[in-house]
């Protein structure tokens, strides 16, 4: 599974505290070690991430229930504090949301302190997760990742054509442009995933136009034009990053909507997705329940970057 670093947090003088609350409108992503979130926030004073304590304690213990997980957290803080652990004296704490909505002060650890923590785990799990953890902000996922989140206060954004091939291409050569040298350009090879055949390559510049002219006035037009851009997959790579933009443009500019990818698990998205070439039904309904009027909303926007990756990566 690739996925990208996470930081994160513990305690600090009430100052700095301070300082950090300005940080309340900051990028907060999320990461996934199997299939459970990794949640950390950008610090854009000492440009580095801040990644949550109890989210790899959770991960680490297998627990769910966040009194018990919290509750374990402060006994090993306990523990590592008498031994004078680096860990502790490399925490701070951040305004980060609790699970009842609200943002209360949580304790964070950086790149580092992250490492050092998952070191006080014994165990196979713990090994893994240190390799998942320091593998993938170099990657090209993680360098698009970075380009992905850019996007939302780029002026570039603005001047995307809507609903075209070309719109796509823009978006593909913005989030690719640098690491591939195809980023933005239409594919000249035949490609096909899991025994399904993509649209042949010598077709693809009439395909192309074809999914141009389709209506996307409603919702299910837009849908099955995208659908219909999934088939054709224009490029050699990145597609499903690139389109899941090129769709919510589309239900931005038409309906005033947007998809809200958290609600939408990688199984359910990716069944949807395998089916709809035949039937689009499930995918439209799934997307449906997902949609939100959040349009403008920088954190909706992060939040959907982040599981449109984790719908990536490779299990």
């Amino acid at each position: 599974m690739v996925q990208v670093k996470n930081y994160q947090y513990f305690e600090v003088i009430r100052s700095e505290q301070t300082e950090f609350e300005k940080m309340s409108n900051t990028k907060i992503s999320i990461r996934f070690f199997d299939d459970r979130e990794v949640r950390a926030i950008w610090d854009e004073d000492n440009a580095k991430w801040w990644f949550s304590v109890l989210d790899i304690v959770a991960v680490l213990t297998d627990q769910d229930d966040y009194a018990k997980t919290r509750n374990y957290w402060k006994y090993l803080k306990a523990k590592l504090k008498k031994e004078n652990s680096q860990v502790v004296s490399a925490a701070t704490q951040l305004k980060f949301p609790a699970p009842d909505g609200k943002r209360r002060f949580a304790d964070m650890l950086d790149y580092n302190g992250i490492i050092a923590l998952g070191k006080e785990f014994p165990g196979k799990k713990a090994n893994r997760f240190i390799d998942w953890f320091t593998y993938g902000d170099e990657s090209i996922d993680g360098k698009s990742k970075t380009k992905a989140y850019a996007l939302f206060e780029s002026s570039f954004i603005e001047h995307i054509e809507v609903g075209t091939a070309k719109g796509l291409q823009q978006i593909h050569a913005y989030l690719f442009g640098g690491l591939y040298d195809f980023a933005g350009q239409i594919r000249q090879k035949n490609i096909s995933k899991g025994g399904f055949q993509f649209a042949a390559s010598r077709f693809l510049g009439d395909t192309l136009k074809r999914v141009d002219a389709m209506p996307e006035n409603s919702f299910d037009e837009i849908v099955t034009k995208y659908v219909e851009m999934n088939i054709a997959h224009p490029f050699m790579e990145g597609n499903g990053r690139s389109t899941r933009i090129w769709l919510d443009l589309m239900l931005k500019l038409h309906l005033k909507k947007c998809v809200d990818w958290s609600k939408i698990s990688k199984r359910d998205y990716m069944n949807a997705m395998k089916l709809s070439p035949a039937e689009s039904s499930i995918l439209k309904a799934l997307l449906r329940s997902a949609l939100t009027d959040k349009i403008n909303d920088r954190e909706m926007f992060m939040k959907g970057i982040d599981y449109s990756y984790y719908y990536e990566e490779k299990e």
